[in-house]
């Protein structure tokens, strides 16, 4: 993220049918259209922190997931930093390449 930005690094991270969850009800379908919605003028200012507190992977070695705590930072049009905590849970998915994209977030 540090090196090519929010919306690379959550688009390269993707698997190809990953979905995932911001807002109350907005969901986002699709390795484009995640990339999409980081392209936003927020997440140009903005900077992400997380730590997983639980890592899980399946019996067979194929699946996993994680969760922990977060903290996105932005500056406003001020110049203020405004911060948002939470808690997130990403599921994993191997490839066939032996990576690890997630599909869900």
């Amino acid at each position: 993220m540090k090196q090519k930005g929010i919306a690379e690094a959550f688009e390269f991270f993707a698997d190809s049918n990953a979905v995932i969850r911001r807002g109350a009800d907005s969901v986002i379908h699709g390795k484009e259209n995640i990339r999409k919605f980081y392209s936003a003028g927020y997440f140009k200012t903005a900077s992400v922190k997380w730590s997983p507190d639980f890592v899980d992977a399946s019996g067979n070695g194929d699946m996993g997931y994680s969760f922990g705590k977060y903290s996105w930072q932005a500056k406003d049009s001020s110049g203020k930093i405004n911060e948002s905590k939470g808690i997130f849970h990403t599921v994993w998915k191997k490839q066939n390449d032996g990576s690890w994209k997630y599909v869900w977030d």
